[in-house]
């Protein structure tokens, strides 16, 4: 694809895209073909009004037609008339031009030479694009006097990119990379002119390992005083002494309300009620006041057994995992279901707790002393409790491993303003009061659309910034928990062990990997704990412990999810999955192969890498696997994705999609899997349908809404 040029017409500025780069979030709004340029006019989302005036015509000189221009009508120059009403004064109506194999050389070297252009002042200079006249004014305004009575316009428009299909045909990406170069805020379209009379003094940077891997682009030249810094966030949490220990520090569950006071908490160390006093072990479960499930608690639920389903080779680590659930306490009305999912509430790893904890100076004997702590308002730390002031007897490491999320999500201002207040090093505290700044959110955009910043790093970045736990606590995220599909029938799920019957249930979970500036990559919060508490298992079973004491922390989570909810035990069924993604179906023909009725009704359609190392449950599907499951694998053999199966497959789509209660299940990573699957039977609709894409398009979205197509993706 050609060079792609945007031109601003409010500034009068045109400025070189290299190819596979976009402008995101903004909605076309008319196309049409100039100058050897397939243009588009794209609006931003948040414009509110938007007037457009049909094209007016000035002919060009006979002598000058047919040497610079490549209208679609030669002879004609297309002057366009629009208002626009937006939020940010920044954002206006733009044409974006892709370069056509017609476009002469004169105009390619007049694209050439705007290459490197940067917003500017608005010039004179005539404009290879068909200008866009703005207007401040609203639409009662008086409209501009017409030259003469507009000319119908050949038919020439041309919708470039309607779907994801076509961007990625385009570009050769999926909008789901496309979401990541841009926080949607303007921030990478601003100028770079330096307003007059304003001073400027070099940036200098800090020098170490953390923060040089932050990748981020400071210019060279910052202004002497920084504008829209960021106020300093009100501090929301204290620790503070309380006048006695309790009977037991890891019960660390109790609340005093908003009123407690230490007369209060000594009465409560001297109560007589087991409940308020049971035994807590913090380093297998959660505090009681942590309750993503209320009013339930989290239950330590104890590993069964686990195993690695991928082999040696693999790209992804996958485990299984059979819990035990046998005394889970019962809630009313609610029962694990087929095709549910379990939440986890998964700590942060003692490693990387000690690490903060170590860079914040907290003294070792204080990490594990109970203390009080307070908080003015919100949920935190309770997850979905009420928001409302609290007091707690808890300790600092307790808050640090359950409560605080420290390596899943980018950095906010607000932790950055922190770090800024308590930095000693000028050089450092400049850096983040840059951040914090008007002038800083273009690089403040780029570290949080970047690789998740672990909270550690940024402590190691900015190493004179030591500020207080609970200040760092007041801006940070609450740690929520993580979701996993049952990859069994719930149902019928039991094993003797020490001549005892126990209930299990059964997870799938693949371990995601990042980049880490010292180890090099590291895993998930969630998957990386599964991953441990598996080795853990594992470990004591080959030392020769016949009954490991491992524990995962659940609670029944989301058993009315679309697959649990759709599910129906009768009717035709097509299982489509790639990855860990096809987990929660085995449990769906399980059930369904109980059924001699049924057994003939379900097919499965399993994506995967190579099934030498990575197909995951293989031969553990049923007596009729061989019937009912259809592997497609992408790097080996043919090389072929599931999405191009489902086009293979279109008698039989067709066929489930039109039965009375047929369904469609899609699970798996949206990111080329769940948005190719879903062409595939826009594919499908049309050829068998008869159907144009709209009439296709919309035909599953009615079966999304008679619960017929379920898609699960993430």
């Amino acid at each position: 694809m050609g060079n792609m040029v945007l031109s601003a017409p409010r500034q009068g500025t045109c400025v070189k895209l290299q190819p596979k780069q976009k402008i995101l979030y903004w909605k076309p709004f008319y196309n049409y073909f100039a100058n050897g340029f397939w243009c588009s006019i794209l609006l931003p989302p948040d414009a509110s009004k938007f007037h457009f005036t049909p094209p007016t015509t000035h002919t060009i000189p006979p002598s000058q037609q047919g040497k610079n221009s490549l209208l679609d009508n030669p002879g004609e120059r297309h002057h366009w008339s629009a208002t626009l009403t937006s939020q940010h004064a920044c954002t206006a109506p733009t044409a974006i031009m892709v370069q056509s194999p017609l476009a002469t050389a004169a105009t390619k070297a007049l694209i050439a030479s705007a290459g490197d252009c940067v917003p500017c002042e608005p010039i004179n200079a005539p404009s290879i694009a068909p200008s866009l006249t703005f207007s401040d004014e609203s639409d009662d305004a008086e409209e501009p006097a017409r030259l003469e009575k507009p000319r119908h316009r050949r038919a020439s428009t041309r919708l470039i990119a309607q779907s994801a299909r076509d961007i990625q045909r385009i570009t050769g990406e999926t909008t789901a990379e496309f979401v990541g170069r841009c926080c949607g805020g303007g921030c990478c379209l601003m100028g770079g002119q330096r307003p007059a009379g304003v001073d400027y003094e070099p940036l200098v940077l800090p020098d170490n390992a953390a923060f040089n891997s932050l990748g981020l682009k400071f210019p060279e030249e910052v202004p002497t005083k920084l504008t829209a810094i960021l106020d300093l966030p009100a501090k929301v949490v204290l620790f503070k002494s309380i006048p006695r220990p309790l009977s037991n520090p890891s019960d660390s569950g109790i609340s005093m309300g908003p009123d407690g006071d230490a007369s209060s908490i000594a009465s409560v160390g001297n109560t007589s009620e087991p409940a308020k006093l049971k035994s807590l072990d913090t380093s297998i479960q959660p505090p009681r006041f942590v309750q993503p499930h209320p009013p339930y608690h989290v239950y330590p639920a104890k590993i069964h057994t686990t195993r690695e389903l991928t082999r040696d080779g693999a790209e992804k680590r996958t485990y299984h995992f059979d819990l035990d659930v046998t005394n889970y306490p019962d809630e009313e009305s609610n029962d694990f279901k087929v095709g549910g999912a379990i939440g986890v509430l998964a700590p942060n790893d003692d490693a990387v707790v000690d690490d903060v904890l170590d860079r914040l100076m907290v003294p070792h004997f204080v990490r594990d002393k109970q203390t009080l702590m307070t908080t003015t308002s919100g949920r935190w730390p309770t997850v979905w409790g009420d928001e409302k002031p609290r007091e707690l007897v808890t300790t600092r490491r307790d808050v640090l491993k359950w409560c605080t999320d420290l390596q899943s999500y980018p950095p906010t201002k607000n932790v950055f303003r922190v770090l800024a207040e308590h930095a000693t090093d000028e050089v450092e505290k400049k850096v983040l009061l840059f951040l914090c700044s008007a002038q800083g959110q273009g690089t403040f955009c780029d570290i949080r659309t970047g690789p998740h910043v672990t909270v550690s790093q940024l402590l190691y970045a900015f190493p004179s910034s030591q500020p207080p736990l609970d200040e760092l606590l007041s801006v940070l995220q609450q740690l929520m928990p993580r979701f996993y599909s049952l990859s069994n029938d719930p149902h019928d799920s039991y094993q003797i062990r020490d001549q005892k019957q126990h209930r299990l249930i059964e997870i799938a979970v693949t371990v995601h990997e990042t980049s880490d500036w010292r180890k090099g990559s590291r895993t998930g919060l969630g998957s990386g704990f599964f991953e441990r508490q598996a080795r853990r298992f594992l470990q004591a079973q080959a030392v020769g412990e016949p009954n490991p004491e491992v524990y995962i922390p659940m609670f029944k989570g989301l058993m009315a999810n679309p697959l649990a909810k759709e599910f129906n035990s009768d009717g035709p069924m097509l299982l489509i999955g790639a990855g860990v993604g096809i987990a929660p179906f085995r449990g769906f023909v399980q059930r369904r192969l109980k059924q001699a009725n049924c057994a003939n009704k379900v097919w499965v359609l399993q994506g995967i890498r190579d099934s030498l190392v990575d197909e995951i449950y293989s031969g553990e599907w049923g007596v009729h696997e061989e019937e009912v499951k259809r592997v497609v694998q992408s790097r080996r053999g043919e090389g072929r994705y599931v999405q191009e199966e489902v086009r293979n497959q279109a008698d039989l789509v067709w066929y489930i999609a039109n039965s009375v209660d047929g369904r469609v299940f899609v699970c798996g990573s949206s990111q080329g899997m769940g948005e190719g699957v879903e062409e595939a039977l826009i594919d499908v609709a049309m050829s068998k349908g008869n159907l144009e894409r709209d009439e296709a398009r919309n035909f599953w979205d009615l079966k999304k809404e008679a619960g017929q197509y379920i898609a699960e993706t993430w």
